[in-house]
């Protein structure tokens, strides 16, 4: 969602100028800054622009530096009249020099309302002529998206790609974490079958139970099949930020399982690193449509 694009043409000696900055966010926000005269045009250019975000916090500053006959600042001589004369009177009645003359015109320009701004209605071809700023800079902007998605697309691969190889490396722990359990059990067992008549069927059945409480095939399986759903996903097309997002939250939910399930140092290590990678990817995949 994040990204930047502007675009400066110059229509009949008007110089328009449009920047769009955007940063992430669930929902469609548009600030929008334009000149006055456009207002008018202000929910149609807010209604174009969401089409072509979908999302995001954005900034939209358009500037139209207009040739002198669609904005024009006049001095009202008659407001310059008016003060003048009231200033003559003020004077006279608390009986006060007047102004120099090289003061009367400093003093009557920073008087209120002596200046004022004629602004000429746009015309229609005005509008089309901005319009095509506004998608130029949002093709530039698109192309900066384009770039940055590229390159987070990379990213998650390379993220999937390790989650992968260290789920793989918990095969190696497995039986091994399962006989060690088992020694460890009737090791202790064994401390107390002088004392305790212990049923031998019973023991195994208690035994199996236990263990595969411990096994964590299932959740393996699972991992394995949202990561190459993540990788699926993210190879499907666009806006796909949101769907990516619950993968990410699924596959947190197995290797968190995995974690306490595993009962052995090397498997929780892995399950470790497991979640430093998931981690990475959940904070990037916020920058995804």
């Amino acid at each position: 969602m994040t990204g930047y694009g502007k675009a400066i043409e110059i229509f009949d000696g008007k110089k328009i100028c449009c920047e769009l900055k955007s940063l992430n966010s669930k929902q469609m926000d548009i600030a929008l800054k334009l000149p006055s005269n456009y207002r008018e045009y202000e929910l149609d250019l807010r209604n174009h622009i969401s089409k072509a975000l979908v999302r995001g916090k954005v900034e939209v500053n358009i500037t139209v530096e207009d040739d002198a006959d669609k904005s024009k600042i006049n001095i009202n001589s008659n407001i310059v009249q008016a003060h003048y004369e009231q200033i003559k009177a003020i004077a006279a009645q608390m009986n006060i020099p007047e102004p120099d003359a090289n003061s009367w015109f400093k003093i009557l320009l920073t008087m209120p309302d002596v200046f004022q701004n004629e602004t000429v209605d746009i015309e229609k071809n005005d509008y089309v002529q901005l319009l095509e700023v506004v998608d130029k800079s949002l093709a530039e902007f698109d192309g900066f998206r384009r770039n940055e998605g590229n390159t987070l697309k990379h990213f998650f691969e390379e993220r999937i790609d390790k989650l992968q190889l260290l789920a793989s490396k918990i095969d190696l722990y497995e039986k091994e974490r399962i006989q060690k359990i088992r020694e460890r059990i009737e090791e202790d067992l064994n401390q107390i079958r002088a004392r305790v008549e212990i049923d031998k069927n019973r023991f195994e059945q208690e035994m199996i139970f236990y263990i595969e409480k411990l096994d964590v095939s299932e959740e393996k399986s699972r991992l394995r099949c949202h990561l190459e759903y993540f990788l699926q996903t993210l190879d499907s097309g666009e806006n796909q930020g949101k769907k990516l997002g619950f993968i990410a939250q699924e596959i947190g939910r197995e290797v968190n399982t995995l974690g306490s399930k595993s009962n052995h140092t090397e498997m929780q290590k892995i399950v470790v690193m497991m979640k430093d990678e998931l981690e990475q990817i959940k904070e990037q995949v916020l920058n995804v449509l």
